[in-house]
Parts: C-alpha cells; structure tokens; sequence
C-alpha cells in the first residue's frame, strides 16, 4: 500500500532512539600520585644534600677548563672511535660467518662471540696487555719484527681489547638486523644475477640499518663510558687524569662532577647524531619520520613545521 511504504520510507530515515546516558565517575589513581610524591621527596633530597654539601662550586667551574683534563676527553673519544670502528668491522664479518652454511665457518664465528662476550671486558684488557707473556715477539717474516712489549702500548691493548670485545656484542645487532630482510629480496637480487657479495652490500645491509643502527648508537654510548675501564693498563682518559689530580688535592668530589660534566657533553652530542643517523636509515619506512628538534621548536612556538 502507498501509504505503508511512505510510513516505511520515513521511519526509515528517523534517527535512531537515544540510549539512556550511561553515569559514569573520574577512576582515581592513588598509586599514581603516592608515586609521583615519593619521586618528588627523592628529588628534594638529592638537591637539598648537593646543596648542603661541602662542594666548591668554583672549583669545579675552574677545572671545567683544565688543559690535562681536556686532554684526558681528547683520549676518551679517539678510543672510543677507534674501539668502535673495530668493533663495527668485526661485527659484520662475523654476523656474515654466522649466518653462512659453511659449518666451519659459522663455528669459529659462534665461537668468538661466546669468548668476548662470555668473559669480562676488564679481564681482556689485562691480558691483551700482558700478551707479551704468550707471545714474546710480533713479526711478519721478510716484513716486520719487533717485541711485543714495545707493540703492545697501553692504547693499542685499550683499543683491542675493546674493539674486539665489541665486535661479539655487534655481531649479534647486524645478525639480527640481517634476519630482518625478507628473503624475497635475497632471491630477487639472486634473479638478477648479483652475487652473495654484492646482494648483501647493496640490497641487505641498506635496509637492515633501520634495524642496526639504534642499538649501535647505544652500543657507541656504552663504549665511551666503558673506555674508563682503559685505565687498568695505563691510558690516560679522562677519569684517570681527574683521579691523578685529586689525589694531589683532595678534591675529589669536585673532580668527579667534572668528569660526570663532561661525560653527559659527549653523550648528549652523541644521542643528537644517532638521531640524525636513525632518521636518514628511517626514509624508506611506511612510518612518518621524527620531528627534528627544530621542527618540535617551531611547533611549541605556534608555527607550522616544515616537513622534509
């Protein structure tokens, strides 16, 4: 019937009937706030000790600029390149002994990463130092011949026995990263005609670095905390030039601020270059990229970023 249809037609199209408001109540979080109040007492009592300690302030401002300790920087940083390119180096050539159907190969490579990374990093520096004992001279017959002891300064058993032991701990971040890949691409770069060699350098590792390079970035933070331990065979880095100065002067905790200073300088410099790094790998991602820091400046200041 024509008048049924409309009656149809129009109930059709009518809003559907308002569910009765649900009261609902603001849940309450105590633990929340008995959290924050307990981070807060901490924190005003960690700034009322500094403040009513026995810190010379002006002391630290003035070792802030101290030649010998700059020095001690200058060493901390060179070692910590030098550890990290080797280790860096290391690493992938033993991820790709690892991950390689040789048995052989794969062997030696699983076992020096269960070495270095199994026994402590002091331990090794100590016995890189000490390789004289084992090794009495370093030659290269028709080459190169000298002792060992005189090879074996403190940088170069610093820089050894760092590096290496970061290769066993980077092998495993570009490992993993190589497992990333999807194994399409493999075959497909196989397809084309490119060899083992070159698939990897031109299809595997570009985009394994989205996956590499945050972990290497912190394992780069780490080394240069972890060079302090160089001064068990003799590298004067940084803590060890303060530890020499305050033993003269007794100002030992003022020394230590200065180093803690300085170590946060480096580390900060560090994170905004693993940022950077991290964003460039990150350009072929299905994500959006990071704001940089100055785009996340223009944005609290009320201006429309601009996207690169």
């Amino acid at each position: 019937m024509p008048g049924t249809s409309a009656t149809k037609a129009v109930s059709s199209t009518d809003p559907p009937p308002v569910a009765e408001e649900l009261l609902t109540e603001s849940r309450k979080h105590p633990g929340r706030w008995a959290g924050a109040g307990a981070v807060l007492l901490v924190a005003v009592f960690l700034i009322d000790s500094f403040a009513g300690a026995q810190i010379d302030w002006g002391v630290v401002r003035h070792y802030l600029g101290a030649g010998f300790l700059i020095e001690g920087l200058g060493m901390t940083l060179m070692l910590t390149l030098v550890a990290m390119v080797l280790g860096i180096v290391l690493g992938v050539l033993i991820a790709v002994m690892r991950l390689s159907k040789n048995p052989i190969t794969s062997g030696v490579a699983w076992f020096y990463v269960w070495v270095f990374r199994g026994t402590p990093v002091y331990l090794q520096l100590l016995m890189w130092f000490n390789l004289a004992l084992i090794f009495p001279m370093v030659s290269i017959p028709g080459i190169y011949s000298a002792r060992t002891v005189d090879v074996m300064t403190p940088f170069v058993a610093a820089a050894l026995g760092l590096g290496i032991n970061q290769g066993a701990y980077t092998s495993e971040v570009v490992r993993a990263g190589i497992l990333s890949v999807d194994e399409g691409q493999v075959e497909a770069a196989y397809a084309i005609g490119m060899g083992r060699l070159r698939t990897m350098y031109r299809v595997v590792l570009p985009q394994a670095m989205r996956v590499i390079v945050p972990p290497i970035g912190n394992e780069t933070i780490g080394m240069l905390k972890t060079t302090s331990l160089a001064s068990a065979v003799g590298v004067t880095e940084i803590l060890l030039e303060a530890q020499h100065a305050y033993y003269v002067n007794n100002r030992i905790m003022e020394l230590l601020i200065v180093c803690a200073i300085w170590y946060l300088a480096a580390v900060s410099v560090l994170s905004v270059a693993q940022f950077y790094l991290e964003r460039h790998f990150a350009k072929g991602s299905s994500r959006p990229l990071p704001p940089t820091p100055l785009q996340r400046l223009r944005a609290a200041a009320g201006r429309k970023p601009v996207l690169r």
